[in-house]
């Protein structure tokens, strides 16, 4: 599949996906979200594929505000959030409005020391509109979330991360090399472990504290009975790195 406003390309068992409106500074338009839900939905359906990682080209990440169509970052957002595997952004640049959006529907984030975030729309007369005002409080907490998304404010990577909305910062060179490891680190583990426990944390933050126990000990149990799990168990006890197939 060719595509002309994001570039796709999988290496071993990971699966890079980088923006590409360059000239646009990567703002989501409909044609990019459309795009970005058929790679997510090949990347689904490939079982050999452990991580994703979302990344960008040029100077920023996503920056200015959906185009004409305003269902496009909600249909960016659920895309990336419909995968199964673990997805790390990595950020290179300013990422704000939908871009900062898509971000949030990652499950791990590292940013270049020089990006910036925020959610602008207040200024312009509306709100995030691509699942903002959801997944920031549950990221950052409500107080944050409101001063951020009610004030317009943007801030730098280190604030960013100081609140949690970013795993780690570092500097622009350094920052494809450590999305590469961290990627390579997050493959080489049990990928229906993995899966499961994305499952746990995400299901479980919408339940109750008994609902969401119910469902750590039904995923529990499901993977005793995966060839991976008796896989982990003999290589613990040969003292060797297991060679887990996601069976």
């Amino acid at each position: 599949m060719t595509y002309k406003n994001i570039s796709y390309e999988k290496k071993g068992s990971v699966a890079y996906v980088k923006l590409n409106r360059v000239e646009a500074g990567n703002a989501i338009n409909r044609a990019m979200a459309d795009e970005l839900a058929m790679c997510c939905e090949s990347i689904y359906q490939d079982d050999d594929i452990r991580v994703t990682v979302l990344g960008a080209e040029g100077n920023s990440f996503s920056v200015g505000e959906a185009e004409t169509d305003l269902s496009a970052p909600r249909i960016a957002s659920n895309a990336i959030a419909s995968l199964k595997c673990p997805v790390i952004a990595a950020i290179n640049g300013d990422s704000t409005g939908p871009g900062l959006e898509l971000a949030l529907v990652c499950d791990l984030r590292l940013a270049a020391k020089d990006a910036r975030f925020g959610f602008p729309e207040v200024s312009q007369g509306f709100i995030p509109s691509g699942g903002g005002t959801q997944r920031l409080p549950r990221i950052v907490g409500r107080g944050k979330a409101l001063e951020m998304i009610l004030t317009a404010t943007i801030i730098d990577a280190d604030e960013a991360w100081q609140i949690g909305l970013v795993n780690r910062v570092v500097s622009p060179d350094e920052l494809t090399s450590e999305v590469e490891q961290l990627a390579l680190k997050l493959a080489s583990k049990g990928p229906i472990a993995e899966r499961y426990g994305k499952e746990a944390i995400s299901k479980g933050m919408d339940m109750t504290i008994g609902q969401g126990l119910g469902l750590e000990a039904d995923l529990s149990f499901l993977l005793h009975s995966t060839k991976d799990r008796t896989e982990g168990i003999i290589a613990f006890q040969e003292k060797r790195t297991p060679e887990f197939k996601g069976e």
